[in-house]
């Protein structure tokens, strides 16, 4: 039962509105803040960073290390706190270090059966949810519930696609087409107030990896220059609030024909035209953006799965070009696609670990499920105790800790 579908909505905006102007900060008064009880201040803090001794790979728990990670985009959706703690303990259980979850969660209108949202945007205003039950306090207790386990999370703060409130909830108010968000100033105001709101509530947990400015973000047919210019401004905005952690863009890791001369195997395709507004290259040498993010879905795009192997290659080649660490941050086979999707996953794998320096993987995505009936699954999800995890899981998170850390490919 949704409290916001109980009051009416001008009592619970003026509510929420008071919430916003006095969010509190992990730095405001943590031995007495509701986030401290919630473990959520560490006092020895092991903050993650791009490593100090070799500039291709991360510094994680005070270490240079490879590892393997997941997607887990659900986990701060979750209204049942066990089924948090289950997920968690699983996702550690299975090896993985860091868990990319959803940090963004927006609706134009909260009298719709939204199960949990973390914003309001409508023409009344901008307004955060506080409800313990269907608002912020969920994605606090996903991130209390990683650190005990020594999970660290990717928070995207922003969706380029519709589900759970992206690009087009800020459109929707502030005006124009998906691709005039990112140059519309009332809409990056609103976006950059957003990410305050979250980057301050959680800006001393140790639980967080990274920011994360977009899951996939896109401009089709726009100059790659519009999103370059974008994440070069959003990036800078989140290091002027936070320079401990880092930032990252969560793109697909798009080439254009500017790459033609410095990546192996360039060819005149989709992944290669610049369609989608994107220009690898570029945006990984912004400064304020700390490693590189690609992912890949060769049987969305038009490929064969073998292809994957030079996509990994080519992202590779050019985070050696630039000196920074670039990360598979999503790659699937879907269920059913093959007789044995393993085998293809396992290939690619393979090019990880044996044929590139890139920095981490994250598979998407970890499925499990939970006492309460909740599912938020898809036909990408690989199972928690299914032989498939052993074998995609457990085994290439051993690979990526045993793997020896130095970036020489």
């Amino acid at each position: 039962m949704y409290i916001l579908s109980q009051l009416s909505f001008l009592a619970v905006a003026a509510l929420q509105f008071q919430l916003v102007t006095a969010a509190p900060t992990l730095r405001e008064d943590p031995k007495n803040s509701e986030l401290d009880r919630r473990g959520l201040i560490s006092p020895t803090p092991a903050f993650s960073t791009v490593s100090p001794t070799n500039k291709r790979l991360f510094q994680l728990e005070g270490k240079t290390q490879y590892f393997a990670g997941t997607n887990a985009w659900w986990l701060g959706h979750l209204q049942k706190n066990e089924d948090v703690d289950i997920a968690v303990s699983q996702i550690a259980a299975t090896g993985y270090k860091v868990a990319r979850v959803w940090g963004f969660g927006t609706t134009n209108d909260p009298g719709k059966p939204y199960d949990v949202w973390y914003q309001v945007l409508n023409s009344s205003g901008q307004y955060f949810n506080h409800d313990p039950v269907t608002g912020i306090a969920r994605l606090d207790y996903a991130l209390a519930a990683a650190q005990k386990k020594g999970i660290q999370l990717i928070l995207p703060l922003l969706n380029n696609f519709d589900a759970l409130g992206g690009i087009n909830t800020y459109t929707n108010v502030y005006g124009g087409s998906h691709n005039d968000f990112y140059t519309n100033p009332r809409a990056q105001a609103a976006y950059k107030n957003y990410i305050k709101f979250i980057v301050n509530r959680y800006k001393s947990s140790s639980a967080i990896f990274s920011w994360e400015l977009c899951n996939e973000p896109r401009c089709p047919g726009c100059n790659p220059s519009v999103i370059t210019k974008w994440a070069s401004d959003i990036s800078a905005y989140i290091k002027s609030l936070d320079r401990t952690h880092m930032v990252s863009l969560g793109d697909e890791g798009w080439f254009t024909a500017t790459s033609a001369t410095t990546i192996p195997n360039y060819e005149q395709s989709y992944a290669y035209g610049g369609y989608e507004g994107v220009d690898f290259q570029a945006n990984l040498a912004i400064k304020t953006l700390d490693f590189g993010t690609f992912h890949l879905y060769p049987n969305q795009w038009g490929y064969n799965f073998t292809w994957g192997n030079t996509w990994i290659e080519q992202h590779n080649a050019v985070g050696k070009a630039l000196g920074k660490p670039v990360m598979l941050e999503e790659y699937a086979v879907p269920q059913g696609e093959l007789a044995d999707r393993v085998a293809i996953l396992l290939k690619w794998q393979e090019t990880v670990v044996k044929k590139t320096s890139v920095a981490a993987d994250a598979a998407w995505q970890f499925g499990t499920v939970f006492p309460s009936g909740a599912t938020p699954l898809d036909e990408y999800a690989v199972f928690w105790n299914s032989s498939e995890l052993e074998v995609v899981g457990v085994q290439h998170a051993r690979e990526m800790k045993a793997k020896r850390a130095v970036a020489t490919l």
